[in-house]
This record gives C-alpha cells, structure tokens and sequence, in this order.
C-alpha cells in the first residue's frame, strides 16, 4: 500500500531506473499477493522468500539475501518504507555496503521500546541518509533526537495516495457482497448491514498472545457489541491461531451478531470503512485511514506512534488499550458519534511524488 504510489511517482521519472525487492516477510497469500494484484503493481523484480520465523531469523535472512541483490545491482539508492523487520534489515545491510538509503514513513515514535517495530524504527532512522516524514510531530520527533534538519523532508502520509487513488473503485463495491464472499466459515448468517456495523481488526501480541488479555476482549465483543450492533471481523492468521490455541474458538465462531471473515483485500476493507458505524483496531494503516474517512476508531493499544489520527491532535481515534472498562465506555459514545473526516497537513494523496523530488533533489 505504501509501495504502489512511490512505483507510480517513479515511473515518471524516464532518467531513473527502479527495481522492486519483495523480501517475502508477509507471506500469506491473502495479505500479501491480494495486495499486488488489488493496487495494479508490477510482479517483483525480486522476491527473497523470506517467509516466517523469529524476529532475528527473519532479520538475518533479509540482510543475507538482500546483500546479495546489492552486491548484484549496486543501486545508488535504497528506499525503504514502515517499520517492518525488513525495513531495519535492508537498512544495515545497504549502510553496511556504503548505499544510501531513505526511509518513508520516517519520525513515527510510539516511545514504547516493548514493541519491535518501535526498534525498528529507531535504527532505521538513525542510519538513513534522507527521512521522509508523514506528518510534522514526525519531524520534530528526529529534531529532538538531533537528526541534522537538512536529512529530513516533510512529505505527507503515502498511505493516503493509496486510498485517494482508490476510493472511487472500492465504493462500487457492495458490502454485503464483500462479506459473504469472505466467510471464514460457510453458512454464517450474515446479518443486516444496511442499518451499520462495526469494523475489528486486532492481531498485535499485546492483544492477542495472553489468555488472560484476550478472553476479556472476546467476552465483550460476544457479549456487549455482538448483540448491539453486527460486527464484522477479518481474522489475522495469528489472532485465529491464538483463539485455538486458547479453546476460544468457537465461543468467537458460533457467535449471533459476529461474522468472522478471511484477511480482506485493500479495496475491501477499504469499503467496509468507508461506511463502518465504528472502528476497533490495532493497525496504525487503519487509525490513519479512519482520520481521514472519519470514522469512529478504538485504537486498541496503549500507545500509538500515530498520534496524529488521535482527537486531542484533530483525528478520529482514541486509544483504549486493552482495557475493557475503557473499551466499553468509547465504544459506547462512538455509537453516538458523527463522522468528522479529517485531513492532516500533506494527506492530500501526493506524497509519493515528494518523496520522489526529494531523493533527487538530495
């Protein structure tokens, strides 16, 4: 989603040439191939195959194969975007053979160091020779660590080239439609989405990796949204794995009210929060898709490196954690809350093309 825009913002330029690197962290056909073949992207020029593992061994297998590709290619550039472990080991591996790099999405702090990608981060940014910025906390996130003024570049959220690109398209689809084609389980009654729905998606450790956290959030979402208002939840392969694992499956499964759904595609889910009654997530993609939709959104985290999409900052999110005492108090006055699209500075669907002018202008 971050990559299509800067492809097409490269593909103006005839006096450069691009290749694209697919490490293969994200491995799942439906969160991975969907995305390529929803956005109209090329097929990779490479693919590293990387698939899963630990944190380091996923990081030692990028930097190894990817050494190999730089080795082969000998860019002048590397551009790497988010917060993935591919994106701190692409990082070292082009520093450590004297390639500049520049980071898309750079800035984004959360200052909760039990989080990986807040790891991944900070040596990202410490190491890149250009940091590009979503928004302008990002950028005095860098002045206040003493990243040089002159490395960095405001350039706006590249994620919301992506859905001004693509919102017309995902509005012609049917929600309902969307629903039914995606059932995780055949013969689940979908309900009546017409009147509203809610929109889940939680995957993060923090929620999903201890009993003792996930029970209580299930219990609440069976018990006290389910019955309110439909729901309809995209199930993450970690998240399904842990409701197994924990003998909480089919208390989630068998649930009136609840639909449970295959990873959905980016127009998809797109769709669904397009006209969602309210958001409860703990992907920064979709905090910074429901600012600017305006839907409702319970930020399930304690923290977000996207303070920008919160209320107190003009957003639309709030952050409940995994409290559910907190959880229910937000979800509850969301349900009495207009959508109020907001618009940050630079969220305006052409930050891929100053990410562009600014590595060349360096």
């Amino acid at each position: 989603m971050k990559i299509a825009p800067l492809i097409e913002a490269l593909n103006t330029r005839p006096d450069v040439e691009h290749l694209l690197v697919h490490t293969g962290q994200h491995y799942d056909r439906r969160m991975s191939q969907a995305f390529f073949d929803d956005l109209g992207m090329p097929r990779p020029d490479m693919d590293l195959g990387v698939g899963s593992g630990s944190h380091a061994e996923q990081t030692a297998s990028v930097m190894v194969e990817f050494e190999k590709v730089l080795l082969c290619e000998r860019p002048d550039w590397v551009v790497v975007v988010g917060d993935v472990n591919s994106t701190m080991a692409c990082t070292i591996t082009a520093k450590k053979l004297g390639v500049k790099v520049a980071h898309v999405e750079a800035g984004l702090r959360s200052r909760d160091m039990s989080m990986p990608e807040e790891i991944n981060r900070l040596v990202t940014d410490r190491l890149s020779d250009l940091l590009l910025t979503p928004d302008r906390l990002s950028s005095g996130n860098l002045l206040q660590e003493g990243v040089p003024v002159e490395k960095i570049r405001f350039v706006g959220n590249i994620m919301i080239d992506t859905l001004e690109a693509h919102r017309d398209r995902a509005a012609l689809l049917d929600v309902a439609e969307v629903v039914r084609r995606n059932l995780l389980l055949p013969g689940t009654v979908v309900p009546d989405l017409s009147k509203g729905f809610a929109l889940l998606t939680m995957h993060r450790p923090s929620n999903v990796d201890q009993v003792e956290v996930l029970e209580p959030i299930l219990a609440f979402l069976t018990g006290e949204v389910a019955p309110v208002i439909p729901l309809i939840w995209p199930i993450h392969p970690r998240t399904g794995k842990m409701l197994e694992s924990f003998g909480l499956w089919d208390k989630a499964a068998w649930c009136p009210g609840l639909v449970l759904t295959h990873p959905l595609g980016y127009h998809e889910m797109l769709r669904l929060n397009m006209q969602a009654v309210v958001a409860l997530t703990d992907s920064g993609g979709l905090q910074e898709e429901c600012c600017v939709l305006g839907t409702p959104c319970l930020t399930l985290r304690w923290n977000t490196e996207r303070p920008v999409t919160l209320k107190e900052h003009g957003g639309a999110g709030v952050l409940v954690g995994n409290s559910v005492e907190r959880i229910r108090h937000e979800f509850h006055a969301a349900l009495g809350t207009e959508r109020a699209p907001q618009r940050p500075e630079f969220w305006d669907g052409r930050a891929a093309m100053r990410c562009v002018t600014a590595i060349f202008e360096v």
